[in-house]
């Protein structure tokens, strides 16, 4: 047994995995006759009974509008939704509930932070600092915004296959021009761990605001706002257990200070007249409208279920996960791997030479396997490494060694195929 193999057992008899595999539903199931292998959770995650049961409730006995009225069911709806406030910002440990607003998710996180602060605060010849393997949507907002300001973007380069940011050139990357640095925390198609603290603390060295991308991060390991350092930082409820449709972008005052309102409409407003319109104080000024109630509900069971489990202990389990996955997929002829060897996520991205990764993922589900094939909204990264597309098993804490082995056989399979075509 390889010491990979080994790391990866421990933490997987540290969560009690088939207890926690009991809380899902949707993984006790088959598809196409075998059982499923759910390997799609850098896409989104499952969701638990607990997650499941308080949206439930709200629907069936808390029904209500929030804020508005002052009967029973409208505070109990409201004082579900603003506890998920204040849970979120203990779950990233945020200084204050105030500095907590709702999204959508991370997509409509970052361009809130684009287009409410971005857009008033940058102008002509500023920079806008990314990085090479950002996520579309912490790259198409910015564009937009340097299309509005006559900003332009620059890019913190990536080291080839091995996915890591080339930290030598950082330094003259934040130039006297850059007004943002926003940056991944974890790399969707790469599985890289980015060391956001100390690329936050390098930007606040030279005045920079700094952007967190936490989609792939804030489900899987302790992810501390303060001890980042960080500006903004935007995640996901669907893919740290809870339901779609909600999200976080978490601001430090001064920043929510400098911004204008995203949207307009019932609930962010303190006045309003024929030709002009005064507005509540954030977060409740970038909340315009009725509210998810019922995702905040479920985002704050989502959350109090990771909590429970431990999230150190994911990143131990994800990550011990990732890396066996690595090795072991390295051992079929063929394949391009990308992203570290050691340190990554538990994801891993491949390219099995002369199969398009759309077959290889349409093949797998018939035997069951979830997987995700495509750019997985990295296009210029995918042209940068010469690719068009890859395959990503991507895993979380309910995931089993079992079922790498399993990948790797099915992987096998789906090449004898191809060849036996070939000859």
């Amino acid at each position: 047994m390889t010491a990979n193999m080994c790391n990866a057992s421990a933490a997987s008899q540290d969560l009690d995995l088939e207890s926690v595999r009991g809380d899902f539903p949707a993984l006790d199931q088959q598809v196409h006759g075998h059982p499923l292998i759910y390997l799609d959770n850098a896409a989104t995650s499952q969701k638990p009974r607990a997650v499941l049961e308080a949206m439930q409730r709200y629907y069936e006995r808390d029904n209500s509008n929030v804020h508005r009225g002052i009967h029973e069911l409208s505070n109990r709806a409201t004082t579900g939704y603003e506890g998920a406030r204040e849970r979120a910002a203990r779950f990233i440990n945020a200084g204050r509930a105030e500095d907590i607003v709702f999204t959508r998710g991370t997509t409509e996180g970052i361009n809130l932070a684009a287009q409410a602060w971005g857009r008033r605060r940058l102008g002509a010849g500023d920079v806008i600092l990314l990085t090479e393997m950002e996520h579309h949507s912490n790259l198409v907002p910015w564009q937009l915004v340097a299309r509005q300001t006559g900003a332009r973007l620059e890019f913190v380069p990536v080291t080839g296959d091995e996915g890591l940011l080339d930290l030598d050139r950082l330094d003259a990357c934040l130039s006297s021009r850059v007004r943002l640095f926003a940056f991944t925390h974890v790399s969707n198609t790469l599985g890289t761990v980015n060391p956001a603290a100390e690329l936050c603390r390098e930007a606040r060295r030279r005045g920079i605001p700094t952007l967190v991308d936490a989609a792939q991060s804030a489900g899987h390991m302790p992810v501390d706002v303060q001890s980042l350092g960080c500006d903004f930082l935007a995640f996901s409820g669907h893919k740290i257990c809870g339901p779609t449709g909600i999200g976080v972008l978490f601001g430090r005052p001064e920043r929510w200070a400098e911004m204008d309102p995203y949207q307009g409409g019932g609930e962010m407003i303190l006045s309003v007249g024929y030709e002009a319109s005064t507005w509540k104080e954030p977060p409740h000024m970038f909340e315009a409208g009725t509210p998810n109630i019922a995702g905040a509900i479920g985002l704050h069971a989502a959350m109090d279920y990771l909590d429970r489990l431990g999230r150190g202990r994911i990143f131990e389990h994800d990550q011990a996960l990732g890396e066996y996955a690595r090795e072991r997929l390295s051992t079929l002829p063929g394949i391009r791997i990308l992203g570290p060897p050691r340190g990554r996520a538990g994801l891993v991205s491949f390219h099995l030479r002369d199969v398009h990764a759309h077959d290889v993922v349409t093949m797998a589900d018939h035997y069951g396997l979830a997987l995700r094939g495509g750019h997985h909204c990295n296009q210029p990264l995918m042209r940068k490494l010469g690719l068009d597309s890859t395959v990503r098993a991507s895993f979380y804490f309910y995931n089993r060694l079992s079922e790498v082995d399993r990948l790797v056989e099915v992987l096998g399979i789906i090449q004898q195929y191809f060849n036996r075509g070939a000859a």
